[in-house]
């Protein structure tokens, strides 16, 4: 019996939608206020996913400028294959509206965007029925017909459920014919702790709709499992004609309440049909994978030496990415940042990072400040960030928490120095048995390559717990002043060293 780990696409990736294409599945999640957008993935066998791209990856399909907030931007896309053609639809908040892409190929390029004014309400959803009408749900689930090709609404907005008494925030909606039966999957209960997903039946894709009995079929609400915040799913027949739901969720740690960091992840649950409705299987960190042909995809490269043509779909900015600011041309083999805002707290500085995607990670990054000022942070929004930063030969660390913005300690430096971040996992038997959910190590590597730790940080202050927002943390490189340049960034996964150490323990 072949298993897998949830989630399986870790990190910040939300709100997935998925389809399938022969023996292909695809999949699109959030991305707020980072540029590109929509970062979309493929994958065989539902359980080893690659990222091919971003969906919105030109500034003519996005433009985020300094006022759209954090956790703000691209909302909760629906991507479909329909025609021949991939569909993605999706809004931005808040002043964006709603907009739909398609593409030939997954992996781009993508249309230049069809607004549709008309259409009010975040999470969009595209369906078409038998009769090709194509139908447009939105949160709260309203319903119009709409022209995908021009934008144009077709039909007046309808309410075509509300959901479950009592329940908050019916969201995400999703429509799938199934035999002569039409589905309506949403969301409900906010995408905190009272998350979950609820589901009703109709004879057309405007229902009249009757909601299952058993709903909510899935939450974790009022529950002590691992795994929290289950909701905002997407249902998908696999080509063995078994059924799987797509869902976000996190992973809490720490003491009360539980904080989560990473943000809300994707999630796989496999999915059976009773009585004519669908039945959500348990969920657990490792589960049995589904029945396809495995399809093991190579592990992303730990270090980017930054001597390619271009950056790699992982790596992310905040709202906006000039190529002025941020180049691979201007010293070949180093990623050159050029500053356009004068710190972290600023909605416009230079930043290139990537998703923290595990609770145990150290990342080291051999960072040039000869002409600036910048470095190395873990960042989950203008108001909550750790930085070590490098500049005026002195190496020191910085924290931004709320209103509360502290230097900590320094050492005089000379040269271009590896800086480094640790994050930690907290939990009993671990380093640290305390509250938090880590603890984050800041500081520099001495010439003889010791770290040098300048600080040692509660990872409760960057949590969404905390902080509010949707998003989960990033690790990367910012300049504040000047330029900097960066030769090399190193991710490396300190769970698989305490592993080793635990296996050394025992064999002691």
């Amino acid at each position: 019996m072949r298993t897998f780990a949830n989630p399986v696409i870790p990190g910040c990736h939300p709100d997935p939608s998925v389809c399938r294409v022969g023996d292909d599945y695809y999949l699109a999640c959030s991305s707020f206020e980072y540029f590109p957008g929509v970062p979309i993935f493929h994958s065989r066998d539902l359980v080893s996913w690659t990222q091919l791209g971003n969906v919105l990856d030109r500034p003519s399909q996005l433009r985020l400028t300094s006022c759209a907030p954090s956790s703000g931007g691209v909302y909760a896309p629906t991507l479909r294959h329909h025609d021949g053609r991939f569909w993605l639809i999706t809004s931005t908040v808040p002043r964006g509206g709603t907009l739909l892409v398609t593409a030939e190929d997954p992996a781009g390029p993508w249309s230049e965007p069809v607004p549709l004014p008309d259409v009010t309400g975040i999470d969009p959803d595209l369906a078409w029925d038998e009769d090709g009408n194509c139908w447009c749900t939105t949160a709260g689930v309203d319903q119009r017909r709409i022209d995908p090709v021009s934008g144009a609404v077709l039909s007046p907005s309808k309410r075509i459920w509300s959901g479950t008494p009592g329940a908050q925030h019916p969201e995400a909606p999703h429509l799938y014919r199934v035999g002569d039966t039409w589905y309506l999957l949403i969301a409900e209960g906010g995408t905190e702790r009272g998350h979950g997903i609820s589901v009703a039946r109709g004879p057309a894709p405007d229902g009249p709709f009757e909601p299952c009995p058993a709903n909510p079929i899935l939450s974790h609400r009022s529950t002590d499992h691992p795994i929290q915040n289950t909701g905002h799913g997407d249902l998908v027949r696999a080509g063995d004609g078994s059924w799987w739901l797509v869902f976000l969720g996190v992973r809490p740690r720490g003491g009360t309440p539980g904080w989560h960091v990473l943000g809300r992840e994707t999630f796989l649950a496999p999915v059976t049909w009773s009585d004519g409705w669908p039945v959500v299987g348990p969920v657990t960190p490792v589960m049995r994978a589904p029945d396809l042909p495995p399809a093991p995809v190579p592990a992303a490269p730990a270090r980017d030496d930054f001597d390619t043509g271009g950056l790699h779909p992982r790596w992310i900015s905040i709202r906006s990415r000039p190529p002025e600011d941020v180049s691979l041309v201007e010293r070949p083999g180093w990623l050159t940042l050029r500053a356009r805002g004068g710190s972290l707290d600023d909605p416009g500085v230079t930043f290139v990072g990537r998703r923290q995607d595990q609770h145990d990670v150290r990342v080291r990054a051999l960072v040039d400040a000869g002409r600036g000022r910048g470095g190395l942070a873990v960042r989950l929004d203008e108001q909550h960030h750790y930085a070590v930063e490098v500049g005026d030969g002195e190496v020191c660390v910085r924290a931004r928490i709320g209103p509360l913005a502290q230097r900590l300690a320094g050492r005089p430096v000379s040269g271009p120095v590896v800086l480094r971040v640790e994050t930690w996992a907290s939990g009993p038997g671990m380093d640290h048995p305390r509250q938090e959910p880590d603890v984050v190590r800041l500081g520099f590597e001495a010439p003889d390559g010791e770290f040098v730790a300048l600080a040692e940080l509660d990872g409760r202050y960057l949590s969404t717990e905390v902080a509010g927002g949707f998003t989960g943390r990033l690790i990367g490189c910012y300049a504040a002043e000047g330029t900097i340049q960066v030769d090399w960034y190193d991710y490396h996964l300190l769970s698989l060293d305490r592993l080793a150490l635990a296996d050394d323990l025992v064999d002691a």
